[in-house]
């Protein structure tokens, strides 16, 4: 799956108030699954559901008739609650190892029809054969199950051995019950399964199609070639399979799938594997449907488990002689959208075919582009999915970061294909062996397609940026976590966090940087050759690296590589370095958030061992290791010549931050203003990443922070004047700004400053903002330079915000560059009248994109005139259909200092109003 984020290292107040509107439909999401969940879960032991198990005759492996031996039954279905069922395997969150799954035989039949797309819940029915092998005598069973009910259960066997189908018998089934907490359905049988047996479990079930929530079998609505449509999707990582078929749903339990789809004939079903034919069938009411199977999958985990059915279009190419599908909207594929996916996507899985030297073994490859998708992308082996936003090019996107973006989606996605699916982690513990090597990759392919692209640049700001902000001793969780932390599914959900993404894939930099990247390669084609089609843990991949370390001389290690990596991936947090310079002292201590809070200290007495990579003077000086607490360096002294620095962490390849004493920074400080370039860009925004950190955690004074932005003046890197500008420009101080005397000295002290990297990116908005369409670091950096210098008041600024914003208000072919949209947008509103916020009302109205209309709605709160901020919250409870609700309206409102008096104002006057 995507990672939570992963286009560069901020969120717009646009996007942020986009998520705050996500979270009310949320909301609504979460009260129509309480909904549902009632309606399987809430039956009281006093009013059992019958299951029906049929005649033996009728029910056969996906319809087929036939004989069997298993005599008919009326076995009595319980949805119990933990307060009154007996304790047993069933309050466990792991599946008992009774029976092993071997192959699943599934059918699906969603009632999907083009003209009935109004019919307001959706339902599917389906069937289930699992031929499954008995490794401990039992006589219950135990299934993953959510939403689903049942109409008939069987259980057939021993089956004969060499032979699929033949049984020589059944086994009775007397009770089928759910238990709800634990999400299983458990058949008590009559007699006992033998160890060492094969058996087919068959069960016949149904269960409602989401349309708010897009888990296990979900419905998207959409506008194509301007009629109403809708299509079904699939997505069941981590644990949603069993909300959409009854299976032993957990990513060990591997097996191979026949999959068979009954849909309308107008629509096109897709699944993992190729289709292998079509057949008709006619429903009770004489409707027809086209029956579609697709060929065996490879052994996988049902998470991997995948179908479309959709009314698409789609562009083909061939790779290595293998196909890859892009499926869309009709209209996307007509405009082209698809192409640029489509011509990548070939070759970066040519690339890690050859990395790894490991063919990618399925026939062919579909990606689809799905209207709503709430995962953002997810790498179900043979048929990908992704939110399109997230896949399609639009010709607006030349000036946005979004082609980069789609290439690292995409790469993360493909890499999941060795990591994740050909080799799987044992279980959910371990999924950043999953998530943290595919993210490692989508940067190693970017950087391989795109050699200009800065490599440590990008990695900091799309991953390491945002984690080690959210990381510290006390509240973040350990990489690889222990089994049994584990007690709810709800916690497996959890674990698709930065921790597991970004963490995981700054684990992956750091080993191999202390290796090197041919070791480090070799070492994990090894891993991925001897778990194919199998699953691994921790320890075997670190297994795999000891073996390549063994086997050559040049690289020594302190410990073997397990101790080291476990000292990273087994507790949480990560260590602050602190250097004496004077003395090549160095010791490592937690990092936490507030350091002054001496009772927390002892909560964490563990060390890491760590690679210290560093350079002294600009050259790049010998790995050495703090293994320990304290070491002395003496090669990490300094002299009093002012040629003489040092600093540590090359190329922030390390996950730790750096300190150093009072003479460390000042000579850091002194280069700085100097020669800045001699220090290389990726080292001066860790130097002032690290040292506003460690002063806001009181590591450090905020001076000795402050003196690293001196030489300012002389930045020319737009990515480090971000970084100085998230720290400098908070929105405690934005809200704040007219309490304290802080505004008139930032404003003289940035501004004498800033001139610089404005004149550069000014220009270049002016006479040729083509030339950003591949600059990353600037089209993810613009907007808060430029925003930050209309802030503190900047002339020439807020006079080209007036002039683009009149140039489109009065010929709206004249766009305004979308990296500075935003601000530009908001400044010409709020240096306008009520006659520019009147058109931007206009423009809201009559804009059908989403994304254009949240920014617009942002913008129209920017009005520095009270009366039009008071007429915007009356309009949004009153008048205009706005695309988010009035409580983002007054939220937008309220986050300026002068609409946050007038917010509350209007929510004392107009509570009930609200209310309503």
């Amino acid at each position: 799956m995507e990672p939570p984020s992963s286009s560069g290292f901020y969120v717009s107040r646009a996007v942020a108030l986009l998520l705050a509107g996500l979270a009310a439909a949320l909301l609504m999401a979460l009260a129509v699954l309480a909904s549902l969940y009632a309606h399987c879960a809430r039956v009281p032991p006093s009013d059992q559901r019958s299951l029906e198990v049929p005649n033996a005759a009728s029910f056969s492996p996906l319809g087929q008739e036939g004989p069997s031996s298993t005599p008919a039954r009326e076995p009595q279905v319980t949805a119990t609650s933990q307060d009154w069922r007996p304790p047993g395997p069933w309050d466990q969150l792991r599946l008992p190892p009774w029976l092993v799954p071997l192959h699943y035989d599934l059918e699906l039949w969603p009632r999907l029809q083009p003209d009935k797309l109004s019919v307001p819940l959706l339902r599917f029915s389906g069937r289930v054969n699992i031929t499954v092998r008995c490794a401990v005598s039992t006589k219950r069973l135990l299934l993953h199950s959510l939403f689903l009910d049942y109409d008939r259960a069987e259980v057939r066997g021993p089956l004969s051995p060499g032979t699929r189908n033949d049984t020589v018998g059944g086994v009775p089934v007397h009770d089928v019950w759910f238990a709800m907490d634990t999400q299983y359905v458990v058949l008590e049988l009559g007699e006992a399964l033998q160890p060492g047996s094969r058996y087919e479990l068959h069960l016949s079930f149904s269960g409602p199609i989401f349309q708010e929530v897009r888990e296990g079998l979900f419905l998207n609505t959409y506008t194509d070639q301007g009629e109403r449509r809708a299509l079904l999707a699939s997505q069941m990582e981590p644990t949603f399979a069993r909300s959409v078929f009854p299976c032993f749903d957990e990513p060990a339990l591997k097996a191979t799938f026949n999959i068979t789809i009954i849909h309308h004939p107008s629509y096109v079903a897709l699944s993992n594997m190729p289709q292998r034919g079509q057949s008709e069938k006619e429903d009770v009411n004489g409707s027809k449907w086209t029956v579609t199977t697709f060929y065996t999958t490879p052994h996988m985990p049902t998470y991997l488990v995948a179908l479309a059915i959709c009314d698409y279009d789609h562009v083909s190419r061939t790779e290595r002689g293998k196909e890859i599908h892009i499926w869309a909207r009709k209209d996307a594929i007509a405009n082209g959208n698809a192409d640029f996916a489509l011509n990548i996507t070939g070759p970066i899985f040519s690339f890690l075919e050859d990395l790894f030297n490991i063919s990618y073994p399925l026939p062919k490859t579909d990606l689809i582009a799905l209207p709503v998708f709430d995962n953002r992308a997810m790498e179900n082996w043979g048929l990908l999915m992704f939110d399109e936003s997230l896949l399609l090019l639009l010709p607006s996107d030349q000036l946005t970061e979004k082609k980069t973006l789609i290439s690292y989606i995409l790469s993360h996605e493909i890499g999941h294909q060795w990591f994740g699916n050909l080799v799987t982690m044992n279980w959910w513990n371990n999924i950043w062996l999953n998530e943290g090597f595919a993210s490692y990759f989508e940067f190693g392919i970017i950087n391989y397609f795109n050699p200009k692209l800065p490599r440590n640049e990008v990695f900091f700001s799309n991953f390491l940026h945002g984690v080690l902000k959210e990381d510290h001793a006390l509240v973040s969780r350990a990489v690889s976590m222990k089994v049994e932390n584990f007690t709810e599914t709800s916690d497996i959900n959890e674990l698709f966090d930065l921790f597991t993404y970004n963490k995981g894939a700054s684990m992956a930099r750091m080993l191999s940087s202390f290796l090197n990247e041919h070791l480090f390669i070799s070492a994990l084609k090894s891993y991925l050759k001897m778990f194919s089609y199998s699953n691994a843990e921790q320890d075997d991949l670190w297994r795999h690296f000891q073996m390549a370390i063994d086997n050559q001389s040049e690289i020594l290690l302190p410990a073997t590589v397990k101790t080291i990596m476990d000292s990273w991936t087994h507790q949480g947090g990560f260590p602050v370095i602190t250097l004496n310079v004077s003395t090549g002292f160095m010791k490592q201590e937690p990092f936490y958030l507030g350091k002054a809070e001496n009772q927390t200290l002892q909560a964490h007495n563990d060390t890491w061992i760590v690679p210290i990579l560093w350079i002294k003077n600009g050259a790049p000086q010998s790995l050495v290791w703090l293994d320990k607490s304290s070491k002395v360096f003496p090669e990490m002294q300094v002299s009093d010549s002012d040629q003489d620095w040092v600093i540590l962490n090359l190329n922030m390849t390390g996950y730790y931050r750096v300190n150093y004493d009072k003479l460390g920074w000042k000579k850091l400080s002194q280069q700085l203003m100097k020669d800045p370039k001699a220090i290389p860009v990726i080292h001066r925004l860790q130097l002032i990443d690290d040292a506003f950190s460690l002063s806001k955690s009181n590591y450090i004074e905020i001076e000795t922070a402050l003196d690293l932005t001196k030489y300012l003046a002389e930045e020319d890197e737009i990515i480090v004047w971000y970084e100085v500008l998230v720290n400098l420009i908070t929105r405690d101080l934005v809200s704040d700004v007219n309490d304290y005397d802080t505004y008139p000295l930032l404003k003289k002290y940035l501004l004498k400053r800033l001139n610089s990297i404005w004149n550069i990116y000014s220009t270049i908005i002016l006479e040729n903002v083509a030339a950003l369409q591949d600059d990353y670091l600037a089209l993810i950096s613009l907007e808060k330079v430029f925003g930050a210098a209309c802030w503190l008041g900047l002339e020439d600024c807020l006079q080209l915000s007036r002039e683009l914003f009149r140039k489109w208000m009065n010929h709206p072919e004249n766009e305004i560059p979308y990296p500075i949209k935003n601000v530009i947008l908001c400044y010409g509103v709020a240096l306008g009248s009520d006659k520019e916020w009147d058109f931007l009302l206009n423009v809201y109205i009559n804009t059908t994109k989403e994304e254009e209309r949240i920014q617009l709605a942002y913008a129209m709160s920017c009005s520095k005139d009270p009366w039009i901020l008071n007429r915007y919250m009356e309009y949004a409870i009153t008048t205009f259909p706005f695309t988010f609700n009035e409580t983002n309206v007054m939220e937008a409102v309220a986050a300026s200092e002068i609409g946050r008096y007038i917010a509350k104002d209007f929510l004392i006057n107009n509570w009930q109003a609200v209310i309503e």
